[in-house]
């Protein structure tokens, strides 16, 4: 089958090389190069990274306005497919392809309908993650599902760790549905249920409160991690927390206050402290927690403060 892939994040690139493996991929489209690390370098999105890797075509297009559409229409694509590029698909460009275009998303909809569906699920406390494919319409994640399958995540996964395990499986949910329709097999049903939303986070929701009980903290790290990233604040200064988990068999800490093992930084919050065990300070590079711990000058210290 003749097809259009979109996609920009690292979470695309399985679906990418499994739909480039058993099809024709007239094109990719991607957002262009962006400024990445301290020196703010510009790099190809890794999904234009694997379209060279595999001497695809790429259209770099920061939104898909009629200069790309037209481009897209001279392809002559049978099906369009689209997986996070980040950037909404219009009329007149969602009729182009004969038989539209495909979503796949990383939640089991109508639930997390949005841009950051695994972080949501994941603060949430969601025990169940999954993903679906559907028939795109205008409205925001709410076409026709193709297929869903639910997908085994530890549950101590970051959002991190879980996008990747979603982004496997889906691929292959992907390429089922694709050769569905290809073979005119494919059945969509209509979305049932509450939808519920998924926001796209800000840095703002990384911060983390410890006056929550130990589950409701871990949660919100596993899904702010890695980005836009877990921090606080010690002594009016900003502290990212890379690594932690419920610490086990340690004594209740006050909400907020600071103490240290051997291996690791504990904070206490509503119920039992949260065990960190990687940092990086403000201005400064990642280090064991336990480490920064010991190396400040004494008194007690809050998380917050």
């Amino acid at each position: 089958m003749r097809l259009v892939f979109a996609g920009t994040p690292s979470a695309a690139v399985p679906t990418l090389h499994r739909l480039a493996a058993e099809h024709d991929i007239a094109a990719v489209v991607t957002r262009p190069d962006a400024p990445l690390g301290r020196k703010r370098v510009l790099t190809p999105s890794p999904v234009a990274q694997a379209a060279a890797e595999r001497g695809l075509p790429v259209i770099w297009a920061a939104r898909l306005d009629d200069a790309v559409t037209a481009e897209i229409a001279a392809l002559e694509p049978e099906l369009g497919v689209i997986v996070a590029y980040g950037g909404l698909v219009r009329e007149p460009l969602l009729s182009t392809p004969d038989a539209g275009w495909i979503n796949l998303h990383f939640s089991l909809l109508p639930a997390w309908r949005g841009a950051a569906p695994v972080q949501r699920a994941l603060i949430a406390g969601d025990e169940v993650l999954g993903a679906s494919v559907f028939q795109l319409v205008p409205e925001l994640d709410a076409g026709d599902v193709f297929a869903r399958r639910t997908v085994a995540v530890p549950s101590s996964a970051t959002a991190g760790e879980a996008l990747e395990a979603l982004a496997r499986d889906g691929a292959d949910l992907t390429a089922e549905v694709v050769a569905a329709i290809a073979a005119g097999e494919a059945r969509a049903v209509p979305q049932e249920g509450e939808p519920t939303f998924a926001a796209k986070l800000s840095l703002a929701d990384g911060l983390l409160d410890f006056t929550q009980p130990v589950s409701s903290v871990f949660a919100r790290f596993r899904g702010v991690t890695p980005e836009p990233g877990a921090h606080t604040t010690v002594d009016g200064q900003r502290l990212k927390i890379l690594a932690a988990e419920p610490a086990a068999g340690e004594e209740q800490v006050p909400p907020g206050v600071l103490s240290g093992t051997r291996t690791a930084l504990l904070i206490g919050t509503a119920t039992a402290p949260l065990a960190v065990t990687r940092v990086q300070p403000a201005g400064k590079g990642a280090m064991n927690a336990a480490d920064w711990w010991r190396g400040l000058q004494g008194g007690e210290r809050r998380a917050g403060s």
